[in-house]
């Protein structure tokens, strides 16, 4: 039951994060960095909410019973 899930954050984790780095290279994300130094929020907020699922994948996936 655990790698189901586990598997499931990683291909979560990491499809977050293929739409976040590719947010950030939008024209809305360039204005952004135009005008206040650092990538919309939403490309932020893809990036690291796919960092979370693929760090907590890969942890419950190979943490032992």
């Amino acid at each position: 039951m655990k790698k189901p899930l586990s598997l499931s954050l990683v291909v979560i984790g990491i499809i977050l994060l293929a739409y976040g780095f590719s947010a950030a290279d939008s024209i809305s994300s360039s204005f952004s960095r135009l005008f206040t130094g650092s990538p919309s929020e939403k490309a932020i907020w893809l990036q690291l909410g796919g960092a979370v699922c693929l760090i907590l994948g890969i942890t419950r996936l190979f943490r032992g019973k």
